[in-house]
């Protein structure tokens, strides 16, 4: 097959496969043909269709399709010619130049689609802190009760309120104490401590008393 891959390499220039939109049986019998990985330097693009195809190793049985387009590769037809071969009309081999860049932006619409799916797989997981937050109120006669629906009123992406305790910290005054969970990258204690501290009606102050990474 190495008398041909000049032609592969044409071929497959504005192409990702053989014949069609994705690895068929085809492509497995071309594969077979090339037998071993060009050279990148004089077939960039026979290179990187070998090595697609070679990643469905374990798949190149169940591949969808015939061979019937790589054996008419092979033997020196364009698989559109094989497939159309009831047709008298004459076969564009190379597509006019509209063909052509709609083929390209196919191609790479195609590869920034596998590159992002990639990129999603290997997300690395969020970073998440639950927080023990003392919430102090000015005095013994504060409505603890529309404290805390005061504190619970903040929502915000990347925000969990958690369990709550009222705790004696004397002279008949309780303070609130909440568990949160938040994202790191998404809630700021600092701001949300700010925002706790417009209800002044209610807080007197707030602080952080335990916080640990999950």
């Amino acid at each position: 097959m190495s008398a041909d891959l000049t032609k592969l390499e044409q071929h497959l220039a504005t192409r990702s496969y053989v014949e069609g939109y994705t690895p068929s049986q085809a492509d497995v019998h071309v594969f077979k043909l090339v037998a071993s990985a060009p050279d990148a330097s004089k077939f960039p693009h026979v290179t990187r269709w070998y090595t697609h195809i070679k990643s469905y190793a374990a798949e190149h049985a169940s591949l969808p399709g015939s061979s019937t387009a790589g054996e008419a590769f092979a033997a020196g037809a364009a698989p559109a010619a094989a497939a159309a071969a009831d047709d008298d009309d004459e076969v564009d081999l190379f597509g006019s130049d509209e063909e052509e860049d709609a083929e390209a932006e196919r191609i790479k619409a195609e590869r920034v689609a596998e590159y992002n799916a990639k990129k999603a797989g290997k997300a690395k997981p969020v970073a998440k802190s639950v927080v023990t937050l003392d919430v102090k109120p000015w005095d013994d006669e504060t409505d603890m009760k529309a404290l805390e629906e005061s504190v619970r009123s903040i929502e915000q992406d990347g925000l969990l309120w958690g369990a709550s305790k009222l705790v004696p910290i004397g002279y008949g005054i309780k303070k609130l104490q909440i568990t949160l969970v938040i994202e790191d990258e998404k809630v700021s204690l600092d701001d949300l401590q700010e925002k706790l501290a417009e209800f002044e009606d209610y807080i007197q102050s707030t602080d952080v008393a335990a916080m640990q990474k999950l």
